[in-house]
């Protein structure tokens, strides 16, 4: 639809951990172990791969960007996990509910990246492959009209009412109010978008993960239930972001239902900007789950 604490001997003492960018965590080497590998690094522009340009071996999802009660937003996290892939689209898939303000050990596979807490593995992403055609675009006043039409039935029953990205009890700027509401043809949803500046980076361009966030929720709405059953949960997100995203900005997002099999659902979504200009496009799975769901 919405002090990690570090054990140290006598012996060694733990200096304070830098934070470089909301989330994550530069580890310091200790000085009795070598060196760590070479930094995992972004190749192409801004917006579409491993960016942080440093040796990170940890994330932490800040409680702020929940999805579930207790548990991270499914495509925020994604969109962590990608920032160590060097590709243009990356298909992350979760394991298991992604949680808030814990120290995620990130480790390097063949081709891709693992995300753990623990032995625990909650992420996997790796290069993959988007085909889909996004629709006509829609203007962010079409996408507001949407989804204030479509409000009622977004928010009633909500599953996650407190979601960061579509929770309806989540106030402006702390969420991004996100509602999608049917469009006339009934096939596609819209809804508008202005990026909070604390999305972004100093330069104004919304962080990619945040973008990934905006990417998830709204491809639930072609497949979602609407308090008629079970809800339905992410469980892989495959996105390109093609072009920078600016906060404090008007912007249009518009998802489409891309087929149901039984329990599984897909769904695509396009992020345009005011002029109608693909900034970035996703599609999702969702599971819908076994039993219903009490907020």
């Amino acid at each position: 639809m919405a002090a990690t604490t570090c054990g140290a001997s006598s012996a060694l003492t733990v200096p304070e951990l830098p934070v470089d960018r909301p989330g994550v965590l530069t580890l310091p080497t200790p000085p009795e172990l070598p060196s760590p590998p070479a930094p995992l690094r972004r190749p192409g522009p801004p917006g579409t791969a491993a960016r942080y340009g440093r040796a990170v071996t940890k994330i932490v999802v800040p409680r702020r960007f929940n999805g579930p009660p207790g548990s991270a937003n499914g495509g925020y996290t994604c969109g962590l996990v990608a920032g160590f892939v060097d590709a243009d689209v990356v298909e992350v898939s979760l394991r298991a509910p992604p949680p808030l303000e814990i120290a995620l050990e990130v480790e390097s596979t063949d081709g891709g990246v693992l995300l753990r807490h623990g032995d625990t593995p909650v992420a996997e992403g790796h290069p993959g492959e988007l085909s889909l055609e996004p629709p006509e675009p829609v203007d962010p006043e079409t996408g507001e009209r949407a989804a204030r039409a479509g409000f009622e039935r977004w928010s009633a029953g909500h599953p996650f009412p407190t979601c960061v990205i579509c929770g309806p009890e989540r106030e402006p700027g702390d969420g991004y109010c996100v509602f999608p509401g049917p469009l006339g043809d009934g096939d596609r949803f819209a809804a508008s978008w202005v990026p909070d500046p604390t999305l972004a980076d100093a330069d104004g361009s919304v962080r990619p993960e945040c973008v990934w966030g905006a990417l998830d929720c709204p491809t639930s709405a072609p497949v979602a239930n609407f308090g008629q059953g079970p809800p339905v949960v992410l469980a892989r997100l495959t996105a390109s972001l093609e072009a920078p995203v600016r906060a404090e900005r008007p912007h249009a997002l518009v998802s489409w239902r891309l087929g149901v099999d039984g329990r599984k659902r897909q769904a695509g979504a396009a992020l345009f900007d005011a002029d109608g200009r693909l900034l970035a496009r996703s599609q999702a799975l969702w599971i819908q789950l076994k039993t219903e769901h009490t907020a």
